[in-house]
């Protein structure tokens, strides 16, 4: 079964080697990765290309001219997994914010639904015991924030650590999206719920990055919240189907 993981990167040269150093020790017969790179400052891509050429056929890089954003990042990958005939299409942090451990986990979960979910919000599932209250509270105040509007059952709707299955995605008319910061997770999420996919959660243990800077702003926090009330109008058609 081929699994291909979809790797959004912009300066992450302290944490992608490590990460698919980590990513190739899993017990996974055929994985691929896909690294979609925002022409970062710190040479994130040319690392990438070094680790390409270094396990032939396994990973590709996608280079693009800028900082173009998270959701266009993961299209752009959904797309090239599908054509390359991926069973599985994983995405995921390219910080270590995302246990590698939980994938096989994941991988098993979708036995019996369409998407597995890495959550922070199931028993089981936490976030960095780092993190100030402020912070904890107001991810989690997020989370309820959309959860509550768009009606949807998952528990955690803002992480960005998902496996879908190929005919999954296929169902996914992800030329349609249009968030293109964290919101963009909402909005997949708000998309497969309406399509009637069935979700399964993983408890997992959301850690703080180890290395390098956060992409969270208070623009893309603000951004979130007013999508979230788009995304009722922008989804009419497919809410009245459902």
């Amino acid at each position: 079964m081929q699994i291909t993981l979809i790797l959004p990167t912009y300066n992450e040269a302290e944490n992608l080697p490590k990460l698919v150093s980590a990513l190739f020790s899993l017990p996974f017969d055929d994985l691929h990765l896909i690294v979609v790179d925002d022409n970062s400052p710190d040479g994130t891509g040319q690392l990438a290309d070094n680790l390409s050429n270094a396990r032939p056929g396994k990973i590709d890089v996608l280079h693009r001219p800028g900082k173009l954003g998270l959701g266009t990042a993961y299209v752009l990958g959904y797309k090239n997994a599908l054509e390359k005939g991926a069973q599985v299409i994983g995405q995921m942090d390219s910080d270590f914010s995302h246990p590698v451990e939980k994938l096989p986990e994941m991988v098993k979960a979708l036995d019996i639904s369409d998407v597995a979910i890495g959550s922070r919000y199931v028993p089981g599932g936490s976030v960095d015991e780092r993190w100030p209250l402020w912070r904890k509270e107001l991810s989690r105040f997020g989370n309820t924030y959309a959860r509550t509007i768009l009606r949807l059952p998952m528990h955690d709707v803002t992480g960005g650590f998902k496996l879908y299955k190929r005919e999954a995605l296929l169902r996914m008319p992800v030329d349609r999206i249009r968030s293109n910061g964290y919101i963009f997770q909402v909005e997949t999420a708000y998309m497969g719920y309406l399509l009637g996919l069935h979700y399964a959660e993983v408890p997992i243990y959301f850690a703080d990055r180890r290395w390098g800077k956060s992409k969270m702003s208070l623009r893309i926090q603000a951004e979130a919240a007013f999508r979230v009330w788009q995304l009722l109008w922008f989804y009419r058609d497919m809410r009245a189907a459902h």
